[in-house]
């Protein structure tokens, strides 16, 4: 159960088109969708009843929605793409297609270039743009400019052997270059034209057609200038349907909502006029913080605190006035090392995307204290549930994985009225144990921690979850009395019979008193929540300590052999093979080896 409470998130949740992104509780994306009606389209996750196995186990695993607004479903289309595309989330990869998306190909370097369908590598020398939802949008798009400039789509062999007009030519769809029926100049106009309907530039193109059929009228070419009218004309039927990446416009834009205990900032990427991402952000907050003041504590602190890491673009785009704008801009450029230029008064498109990040970023802080108040409520329940004196402020949860009983590690989550507090999740990889001895890698771990905390590291929890049963319950309950810790209370989460979620069996303090709560109870919903993210860290840092191990040298175990013996060994024999077959004898020969070292390498390469 992800504890996630959808109710109360979908009566914040807006009707306006967008791209949402689900997380699980470790902060892992797992899928990006859009929709036409935000609303409706995420309450059918969790209303339709006879949802498929996938889906389902989405629904199941999902902590938190965010949202980004747009202002239209094409929009919502082209961010989910490159949002799916750029980082990978694991429901996207399940349920759809992962083929790379196509473009539009325009060659460079010849008399009369080629306009083309095009997916993969881009190697081609020449112009590419997209990417393009589907295959159905490039061809539609191809279509049209093929009617209305009639630059030529054919192959390049074909185009250079042709000795008369195409049947395209014939129909109106080719100019005939292939055998002289445009002079290069006037092809080059209609090629210039295909590039500005793909940047985008529809508006500058239909200006520049209208002066044309203008000048063909009043020259009385009244053929041109029908042909420039129904250029315009297509041109005006399908702005609103342009799937296209535009070629003007490169800003961050940032936008703040603030509430009494809360804040969110959101993040519009844009590059060359096309949203390639989003981001909310919830920065912790002082009492009554204005918006204002959290863009301006937060823009610094979001490109100079990133140590180089973080693109800083020319432009950023922000929805008000910061106080310190022109020394906050000052330390960009000198970060950037060329101007960088804050704008909270702009106009256009790029009002328009600052008006999106200001509606995404107070939707989301909608979102996010509707789920923060699910939280007090869980903890309230919490405390009634386990009867302990008052609502837990901090809880700890500790977990232990082994490969198999070897390379054991321990992870320490926390969370507080606010959820998951990353900065303080610890691990713990486990030492001098017997190989699968759990209650033993329980103790050591415990130990450590409290140990720490004792000295002042972190604060006690008021609350200790222990993964396990009664035997991990009673190693930490030793811990804590051999260090004098009092105050904590100590759970134990024991899976039941069938160790299937909503049956675990809580096992209470030195007592040992059981409780089995509603597999509907919001207190076990909190309670698996923190339990599932303990276990998830564990396996994160089992992983880590496994790749470690399978690319570290077996020198490194022999007690005696540095970095010095160890390069010294490599280099005469040429890495590890070579000391693998290596007699004593030899051993003895390098440099630094002497015959207590050479038995030593010998033995741990022959198990003697």
């Amino acid at each position: 159960m992800s504890g996630f409470d959808a109710p109360a998130f979908l009566r914040t949740l807006t009707e306006l088109p967008g791209v949402y992104q689900m997380y699980d509780a470790g902060g892992a994306l797992l899928y990006v969708g859009k929709a036409r009606n935000l609303r409706k389209r995420v309450a059918s996750y969790f209303h339709d009843r006879g949802a498929g196995g996938k889906t389902a186990a989405l629904v199941a695993r999902i902590a938190e929605i965010q949202v980004t607004v747009t202002g239209s479903e094409t929009e919502a289309l082209l961010l989910e793409q490159n949002l799916i595309k750029s980082q990978h989330p694991p429901f996207n990869i399940l349920l759809r297609d992962d083929k790379s998306y196509p473009y539009i190909f325009l060659s460079e370097g010849e008399p009369f270039p080629r306009l083309a369908f095009h997916r993969g590598a881009r190697r081609a020398p020449g112009r590419y743009f997209g990417p393009f939802p589907g295959t159905t949008a490039v061809r539609e798009s191809l279509s049209l400019l093929q009617k209305v400039f009639r630059v030529r789509q054919c192959e390049d062999s074909y185009f250079r052997n042709r000795s008369r007009p195409c049947l395209q030519y014939q129909i109106g769809r080719c100019s005939g270059p292939c055998v002289g029926l445009v002079g290069e100049e006037e092809y080059a106009q209609a090629v210039r034209h295909t590039a500005q309907f793909l940047e985008g530039r529809s508006s500058e193109l239909a200006g520049e057609l209208a002066d044309a059929m203008e000048r063909a009228a009043g020259a009385l070419e009244f053929e041109r200038a029908a042909m420039r009218r129904d250029q315009i004309r297509a041109l005006q039927a399908v702005r609103e349907k342009q799937f296209i990446e535009s070629g003007e416009g490169t800003a961050d834009v940032i936008a703040a909502a603030a509430s009494p205990g809360a804040a969110c900032v959101h993040v519009l990427f844009v590059r060359d006029g096309r949203i390639l991402g989003s981001r909310s952000y919830f920065p912790r907050c002082r009492l009554e913080e204005t918006a204002a003041e959290v863009l301006a504590a937060f823009v610094p602190q979001f490109y100079l605190a990133a140590s180089g890491e973080r693109e800083i673009p020319r432009e950023i785009l922000l929805a008000g006035e910061l106080p310190d704008a022109t020394v906050i801009a000052e330390a960009l450029s000198a970060a950037a090392g060329r101007k960088v230029a804050l704008s909270a008064r702009v106009r256009g498109s790029r009002s328009q995307w600052v008006r999106l990040a200001a509606q995404t970023a107070q939707q989301n802080l909608g979102g996010y204290l509707a789920n923060r108040q699910r939280l007090h409520e869980q903890l309230g329940e919490l405390q009634e549930a386990l009867g302990l004196d008052g609502v837990p402020e901090r809880i700890e949860c500790f977990d232990i994985s082994h490969s198999g009983g070897e390379l054991a590690v321990a992870s320490c989550v926390v969370f507080d009225a606010s959820g998951p507090l990353k900065s303080d999740y610890r691990r713990f990889n486990i030492e001098g144990i017997t190989p699968g001895d759990d209650y033993g890698a329980m103790r050591q771990a415990l130990t450590r921690r409290y140990t720490r905390l004792k000295a002042g590291e972190a604060r006690l929890p008021d609350l200790l979850l222990i993964d396990g049963g009664k035997g991990q319950l009673a190693e930490a309950l030793a811990v804590l009395e051999e260090l004098q810790i009092q105050g904590v209370t100590v759970v134990a989460v024991a899976k039941g019979s069938t160790r299937r979620p909503g049956l675990e069996t809580l096992i209470v303090g030195g007592e040992r008193r059981e409780r089995v709560l509603a597999p509907d109870s919001s207190a076990l919903h909190l309670i698996q929540r923190v339990r599932d993210e303990a276990h998830r860290f564990a396996i994160g840092a089992l992983q880590k300590r496994r790749a470690k191990k399978s690319t570290a040298s077996p020198l490194e175990q022999i007690p005696g052999v540095g970095p010095r013996r160890r390069r010294e060994l490599l280099r005469y024999f040429g890495g590890i093979q070579g000391i693998e077959r290596a007699s004593l004898e030899e051993l003895m020969r390098v440099q630094g080896i002497d015959r207590r070292i050479a038995e030593d390498v010998y033995a741990a390469f022959h198990n003697q």
